[in-house]
This record gives C-alpha cells, sequence and structure tokens, in this order.
C-alpha cells in the first residue's frame, strides 16, 4: 500500500535531482519493454517532467507510477546509475494451520 509519506518522500528526491541524468524504464504490454535516457526537468505536485535525449521530448509522469513500479527510474550519481526506489523484496508467507 502507498503511504502519504512515501509520496512526500518521493516527490522530495526527484526535486533535489532535478536537472540530473536518469534511465526510465516501463512496458510498452505484450512482453515489449523501453529503456531511455533522460534528465529530470520539473516536478510538481502531482506529477514529475523528464525530457527524453534521443527525440528532445517532455513526458510527464506520476509518483505513484514510480512508487507502483510501473515505470522503474535510475538515476546518475556520477560514476553510476542507481534505483531511485530500491528493489523490492519478496517476502515469503508461511503457511498456518489451524
Amino acid at each position: 500500500m502507498i503511504c502519504r509519506t512515501d509520496i512526500a518522500n518521493l516527490k522530495t528526491d526527484i526535486l533535489e535531482k532535478v536537472g540530473q541524468k536518469i534511465i526510465v524504464k516501463g512496458s510498452l504490454g505484450r512482453s515489449k519493454v523501453f529503456e531511455k535516457e533522460a534528465t529530470i526537468e520539473k516536478a510538481y505536485p502531482n506529477i514529475f517532467v523528464v525530457k527524453y535525449e534521443e527525440n528532445d521530448r517532455n513526458v510527464t509522469y506520476s509518483y505513484t507510477d514510480v512508487l507502483t513500479r510501473t515505470v522503474q527510474v535510475e538515476v546518475f550519481d556520477g560514476d553510476s546509475y542507481s534505483p531511485l526506489i530500491p528493489p523490492q523484496i519478496e517476502i515469503k508467507k508461511r503457511k498456518t494451520s489451524l
């Protein structure tokens, strides 16, 4: 479940990274995925804008797109790219007997 604090923290993180290079990864459906380099242009209360380098096109994403992992964002820190949100850890549920 996504909490308001999760969205607020992500907004702050993205606002601090305006102007930085990123890689955006996502699904186009039917087992098709995309991976493009971009730059974070602006951050607004509900969305943020990225500019793709290959075609100079602006695209908007919502913070929930990132939190629900509809798109994955990796930020360039000078040496390499690291995920904006840490990878999801799978927790195995134990069966309970009655």
